[in-house]
């Protein structure tokens, strides 16, 4: 009988990354519950909690969710939907099924994850008629491949793997038909920020090698070393959630640094306060109007800490550089 292998400590660091999915798709939820926007396959995923959210992490998260949304959809318009996403740590993301009620899908779409994350996120699509329906109105044949941790289909994939070891990501990519040549752009979520900065460095410095007309959008801590930050950290330690990629979110300048020095033509970033000033003011003032917010020092804080940096190569000459707020 074949012994089992000793628990380490990066095991148990893993798993607390895997717990931050639940935690970002719980707030997600909550929030559309509260109307602060709109995503009707999230209930599909995510089972509405008791456990209220406070209104500055609502509003945070409408940030997050219509900051990665513009800067997503304005690479799509670019390439009049000519290309591919690449999404990491995906989570139980429904950007697919958002792209797809608006018909701006590209020519495919790429999830990647812990296959422990993927094998859910698979097992709600086969069980839930709302979400596989689009998949199979999007695919050729009559049969989708699903196994334990990957789904393919023609327009939509799901891959486990590890974002720490590439030369397994990009053999089942191209296992699943990624092609190199399209414009692609990928998009992380508080991912980066787990990885060291020498495994984060070789991973958007694999995409600026593999693809010649891309988009990196990475949304994720800033601003790291003041007190404010510090508590951040300290906070998810406690949870045994090592920020082990932090010393590159001390700044927005150390967030663009790592793109253009991995090839990178251009990098931009900003803080999301600065974002949330930018958004559509008119649906800003209705998602404010929801809930009272008392601690508005707070709010300002949270998202002064986080930010999206967006960077691009643009051999095609699409104008990849103008995608901004």
């Amino acid at each position: 009988m074949a012994s089992r292998q000793p628990f380490t400590d990066s095991d148990t660091a893993d798993e607390a990354v895997r717990a931050t999915c639940d935690d970002a798709s719980t707030c997600k939820r909550f929030a559309t519950s509260k109307g602060y926007w709109t995503d009707p396959y999230i209930q599909y995923f995510v089972r509405q909690t008791g456990e209220r959210k406070a209104p500055e992490i609502n509003r945070g998260y409408y940030a997050r969710v219509h900051g990665m949304n513009q800067l997503l959809d304005a690479f799509l318009r670019k390439c009049e939907c000519n290309c591919q996403v690449v999404n990491l740590g995906a989570g139980l993301d429904t950007t697919f099924w958002r792209l797809k009620g608006i018909n701006m899908m590209p020519k495919k779409y790429f999830e990647v994850d812990f296959p422990m994350i993927v094998a859910r996120k698979i097992h709600n699509i086969k069980t839930k008629p709302p979400l596989s329906k689009p998949l199979i109105e999007t695919h050729s044949t009559d049969s989708l491949l699903f196994d334990g941790h990957c789904l393919d289909s023609d327009r939509y994939c799901i891959i486990g793997a590890d974002l720490r070891d590439l030369p397994d990501l990009e053999d089942k990519l191209k296992k699943f038909q990624m092609n190199a040549e399209l414009p692609t752009v990928f998009l992380s979520e508080c991912v980066l920020v787990y990885m060291t900065p020498e495994q984060s460095s070789k991973l958007v410095n694999w995409v600026s090698d593999t693809f010649h007309t891309a988009m990196f959008i990475n949304y994720e801590q800033v601003n790291m070393a003041d007190r404010f930050g510090q508590v951040m950290v300290e906070n998810l330690l406690r949870r045994q959630c090592t920020l082990a990629g932090v010393q590159v979110c001390q700044s927005l300048e150390t967030q663009k640094e790592r793109f253009l020095s991995n090839g990178w033509e251009n990098a931009e970033a900003l803080d999301m306060m600065t974002i949330y000033s930018i958004l559509p003011q008119v649906d800003i003032a209705r998602m404010e109007h929801l809930e009272f917010l008392d601690e508005k020092e707070l709010l300002q804080q949270l998202l002064q800490h986080y930010s999206i940096c967006w960077a691009s190569k643009d051999k095609l000459r699409l104008g990849l550089s103008q995608v901004a707020f």
